[in-house]
C-alpha cells in the first residue's frame, strides 16, 4: 500500500481527494490536515509514503512544509497539487525538494498517476506548466527582494515594512526599488500583483 497524507485548507478539497484516492486498492490515506504547520506533525504519527500538499494553505504555506518535510523525513516524496499553476510555484517547489506538482483541475486519473510514479522514484510535473515555466524562467527576486515585497502587498508604509523585517528603511527602498525594476512595474503595489501572478511569492 501506498501511504498519503493530504494537506489541503479546503475541505470539501480534501474531503473529495481523499475519497477518490480512497477507491485505490494500492493507496490509502493515513493522514489529512489543513495547515502547513500541521504537515509535519502528521507525518511524524503516520509515516506517509507520499505528501500531497496544497500551495496556499494558513501557516506556513505547502512548500515551506515541503522543505521541512523533505529535510526531516526524506523517504517520504511530495507531490504539490494546487489550484495555481503558477511557473515560479514550480521552481520554488522543485527547490523545496517536491517530486511532483500537479494542478487541481487535471484529471483524477493523472493525480492518482502522479502519486504511484513519484512513489516509485519519478519526477512528475503538469507539463502546460513546465513549458509556461521554462518561458517565464526563474524568478529574478532575490529572497531579501521578496519577502520586502511580500510584506508591502499588505499595503503598509516603508516604517511598518522596516519594523517587521527588522530592516532599515534606506534598506526596504532599496529592495522595492530593485524588485520594481525586476518585474518591469512602476509602483510597488503592481510588482507585489505581477510577482504573485508569477508564483513568485
Amino acid at each position: 500500500m501506498i501511504k498519503v497524507l493530504l494537506a489541503d485548507d479546503q475541505t470539501l478539497v480534501r474531503g473529495a481527494l481523499a475519497a477518490m484516492l480512497g477507491l485505490e486498492p494500492d493507496i490509502e490515506v493515513v493522514a489529512e490536515v489543513g495547515t502547513g504547520d500541521d504537515v509535519l506533525p502528521a507525518a511524524r504519527r503516520t509515516h506517509p509514503d507520499v505528501a500531497l500538499l496544497d500551495v496556499q494553505m494558513p501557516g506556513k504555506d505547502g512548500l515551506a512544509a515541503a522543505a521541512e518535510l523533505r529535510g526531516e523525513m526524506p523517504s517520504c516524496k511530495v507531490v504539490m497539487c494546487t489550484t495555481f499553476g503558477r511557473p515560479g510555484y514550480l521552481s520554488r517547489a522543485l527547490a523545496a525538494g517536491a517530486a511532483g506538482f500537479v494542478v487541481k483541475d487535471a484529471p483524477p486519473e493523472q493525480l492518482v498517476d502522479a502519486v504511484r510514479r513519484v512513489h516509485a522514484g519519478l519526477r512528475v510535473v503538469d507539463p502546460t506548466l513546465a513549458a509556461e515555466s521554462l518561458a517565464t524562467g526563474t524568478s529574478p527576486l532575490t529572497a531579501r527582494e521578496r519577502d520586502v515585497l511580500a510584506e508591502s502587498s499588505d499595503g503598509g508604509t516603508i516604517a511598518d515594512i522596516a519594523k517587521s523585517l527588522h530592516l532599515s528603511e534606506g534598506t526596504v527602498r532599496n529592495h522595492l526599488s530593485a524588485a520594481i525594476g525586476k518585474t518591469g512595474a512602476r509602483t510597488r503595489a503592481e510588482a507585489a500583483r505581477l510577482a504573485e501572478e508569477r508564483g513568485w511569492l
